[in-house]
């Protein structure tokens, strides 16, 4: 199919013209015209461009793209190679950041929330990034942690009280410790996210609100798979999702 059709398919789908980023979303770096085969995953690094190249892709699509704001903008070193490889085989990289994390249906915490079988009640936060949700039943903190740590094969980070009985659940994937007290404010009983910095222990403990962090990249599969799977079905394209082991 043709690129830009599949760039107008993507931003409108994912609305990527109403995020404030810290990135651009949609197409970062053209490539071939035509698109026949995709690979995509979380992050554009050099082990999923090589996986690129070996498939005959001419795009990627990729969750954590290139061209962060406030990052060096001289292509040396690291960006350099990448971007060279990308070049050189006329590939296609489509980036999705913010509007991957919030979509209703494909986006990473909806995808997560199923994962984890995890119930939808509303969303909150800046651009509806903070999703809350309930557990099926009540469960003590420890057991969800457990249960988190099984269904993404990555034993998770569990700070706070352990025994704490949790139902009303907030999450936000990747790095989004910095919702933590948002989430205390809408009355959960518990947060997870993908990260945890130093304060958000003192936070977990002296709030009585459990936190778990999840690992970044473990919790940033299964937006980037569903996307690309909806791009497969919808024209036919021959799409593959390729996990990089990221163990962050």
């Amino acid at each position: 199919m043709d690129r830009t059709q599949l760039q107008r398919h993507l931003d409108d789908l994912l609305e990527a013209a109403r995020f404030k980023d810290y990135c651009p979303n949609g197409l970062q770096v053209e490539g071939a015209p035509e698109v026949r085969k995709v690979v995509c995953g979380v992050t554009a690094s050099q082990a999923l461009i090589e996986a690129a190249i070996e498939r005959g892709a001419q795009a990627l699509l990729v969750h954590h793209g290139w061209f962060w704001r406030g990052e060096d903008g001289r292509v040396t070193g690291m960006k350099k190679a990448r971007m060279a490889r990308l070049l050189a085989h006329d590939i296609n990289l489509f980036a999705y950041h913010l509007p991957l994390d919030a979509h209703a249906e494909l986006g990473n915490n909806a995808q997560l929330g199923r994962v984890l079988g995890l119930t939808p009640t509303g969303v909150a936060g800046d651009q509806g990034l903070l999703w809350l949700g309930e557990t099926a039943q009540p469960v003590a903190a420890s057991v969800l942690a457990q249960q988190v740590g099984e269904a993404l094969g990555r034993a998770p980070l569990l700070v706070g009280d352990a025994c704490r009985s949790v139902r009303r659940v907030a999450w936000c994937t990747g790095g989004a410790q910095g919702y933590f007290e948002q989430a205390i404010a809408e009355g959960v009983d518990l947060y997870l996210s993908g990260e945890i910095s130093e304060q958000t222990t003192h936070l977990a403990r002296e709030s009585g609100v459990p936190y778990i962090a999840a690992g970044h990249h473990a919790t940033e599969r299964y937006g980037v798979r569903a996307l690309g799977a909806h791009i497969a079905a919808h024209f036919g394209l021959q799409v593959d999702f390729v996990d990089i082991d990221n163990p962050a």
